[in-house]
Parts: C-alpha cells; structure tokens; sequence
C-alpha cells in the first residue's frame, strides 16, 4: 500500500534499553566453546553485546520509562495527548492491551483512544502511520510506543537467536501542523512467508496450558528450542530482507521526489550489518548514512530498533532539519519504509 500524510510533526522521541549487558564473546558455550565463530558471527552480523530486560521488567515497563522522559524533556501534560498506540508483541497480558495499562499508569484522560498493534520489526513505521491517520482525523498528540522484550523468548541453547535479540521500548510524540509536507509510506506483507519467523505456542491455536512441559526438540545444527521459543529461518529472513525492503525505499522515495544525494539518512530496522550495508549500496548511500552502531551495542530490539538507532546515531542532528528515510522489515513477513522530514525533535 502506497500512502501519503500531511500535517504532521515527530515532536520527540525517548528510548529505554534492558538495563543488562550481555556480551557476544561471554557467550561462546553457545558455539561449542569455539571462540573463532563467535568472532564470525560477531563481524557478519555486527554484534557486540545486547541490553536485556532485568528480570520482571516488561516491555510496558520500558516504555512507560521512555515516555516520562520524553514528557519530561518536552515539559507536556499527559492529558493533552489524544492517544495512546502500542506496538508490542511481548504485551504484559492477552487482555486487557498494553495501551490501556500505559493510559492508567500515565493518567491519560478518559477521551484519550489506546490501541495495541501486534507487530514486530516493521512496528514502527507501521505505527507511524497508524498515528498518523489519528493526527488527520482530530487528534492534536498521539503518543507512539514500540516495545519488546524478545530476549525472553528465545532459547539460550538456540544459537541461531539467541545471541541476536535484545528489550527496549521507545516513546515518540506525534503532532498535528498546518504544515503540507508530506510523509510517504509504502507497507506491505507477505503471510505465505510467515513460518520464517514464529512463536508457535501460546495463543489459542496451539495454548501452553499449566502443568504441562514444552518438549524440547535438537535440529540438524545443534539448535534447542521448544514450540514456546521464537524460531527463524535465517537463509528466508535474508533473502527476504534483500528483497522487499528496497522496493519500498524506492517507491517512498520517489514519492518525495529525493534520491541517495538528498537523503540525510537511511534509518533500516538494526537487524544484520551485512544485509544493512547491502541494502544502502544497492540504494546508492554510502555508508556514513546508514547507521549500524545501535545494532552493535544492544542486539536486535524488533520495533524499537529504528528509533533507538535515530536517538543514539542522529542525537543533536533531530534539532535541525533533516531528510530521514525510515525503514522495518520482519516478521509476517512485513515491512514498511516512509520518506519524512524532520526539525525541532526533542530526543528525551
């Protein structure tokens, strides 16, 4: 799908990380005690330590975090935001949404709408646009989080996984302007690739019920895992990353009528340093545009991962004007990219 929004603002953004480090090369029993693989791993992928959640904090938690601080930074009253969006799939419970807990814990008022989406790397651009409808519609602010706690759901005898993922939750701002420009969006999906990435108990096709163990299973590569842990297929995942993605960076871009040249920055969902190199020299940036720092100390955060990368890799620059192109891509399969421009972001 193909979209435009105008009248909009990213007035601010705030992340919260795992407060626990986790370094790639403590993690060698994974690979049979082999050191040398942990340091291929850590060179294709691009992978020195992950932030994870200390136990009993969730992805609510981390993101009610981000957003105090962001209100804080940006000195505004919760009750003058018209809406509250989630993008979670680790939610504190199956009811009632993670949105309505954050909407009581922040006090935001009783007309304030909230709303979860489950939705996992391409959250944020998804969510965007979701806010983004709501700014078109009336609503004057609408709080934005992308929060997960991934680490918990791999198995650490999975090495496939489990030294990829990290927790973080993010909180971003949105507002309505008498500004035109507008924000382009390309989404899409691909459910007949929705095996590559899956948790395949815990809902009501196939429940966990109380009492009764996971059996865990050992595949042809020495991976352990149970139908309760997150399973990827890599070789799909990447060739699905190099696939769709540049569409739709070409299509929002062409939208905005830019090309490489124009671009302040390409900000891709910090999965993999190679296919995120590939991914900017197919599209003609060259490599000091396309940040790959925030993958390297925190590990994959799912819906974070895009603005824990603007925070920490653009940091002072969201003050000034900036051309970004935004783009996530994961499980579903889905993906979205958005062509926006950016001045005056208070990063809390």
């Amino acid at each position: 799908m193909i979209s435009a929004l105008s009248n909009l603002r990213l007035a601010g953004l705030a992340v919260e990380v795992g407060s626990q480090k986790r370094r790639l090369m403590d993690e060698v029993s994974l690979y049979g005690g082999d050191p040398a693989q942990v340091e291929r791993i850590a060179r294709t992928v691009g992978l020195e330590s992950r932030s994870v959640a200390a136990p009993g904090v969730t992805a609510l938690d981390l993101c009610e975090a981000a957003a105090r601080r962001l209100f804080a930074a940006m000195d505004i009253e919760p009750s003058s935001v018209d809406a509250v969006v989630f993008v979670t799939q680790t939610p504190d419970h199956s009811q009632p949404a993670n949105a309505n807990l954050l909407h009581g814990r922040l006090g935001l008022a009783r007309s304030a709408v909230a709303f979860d989406l489950s939705q996992g790397c391409s959250g944020f651009v998804y969510g965007l646009h979701y806010a983004g409808m709501l700014c078109a519609h009336g609503a004057a602010r609408v709080l934005l989080c992308c929060g997960d706690t991934l680490s918990r759901l791999v198995n650490p005898r999975d090495r496939s996984v489990a030294p990829l993922f990290g927790d973080a939750g993010s909180a971003v701002l949105l507002e309505r302007t008498g500004k035109s420009g507008a924000w382009h969006f390309s989404l899409g999906s691909d459910g007949s690739g929705s095996a590559a990435i899956r948790v395949p108990a815990g809902g009501a096709r196939q429940p966990i019920r109380p009492g009764e163990p996971l059996a865990e299973t050992t595949d042809g590569e020495g991976n352990v895992r149970h139908p309760g842990n997150l399973a990827m297929n890599g070789a799909e995942v990447f060739n699905f990353s190099l696939r769709e993605p540049p569409v739709a960076i070409a299509q929002v871009m062409a939208a905005a009528g830019w090309d490489a040249a124009k671009v302040d920055s390409l900000v891709l969902h910090q999965a993999n340093r190679f296919i995120l190199q590939t991914l900017g020299k197919r599209l003609g940036f060259p490599p000091e545009k396309v940040p790959v720092a925030s993958l390297a100390r925190h590990g994959n955060l799912s819906a974070a991962s895009i603005p824990a990368a603007m925070a920490e890799e653009l940091g002072g620059r969201l003050g000034g004007p900036l051309r970004l192109v935004l783009c996530g891509f994961g499980v579903g399969l889905s993906w979205g990219a958005v062509a926006l421009e950016t001045e005056g972001v208070v990063v809390g």
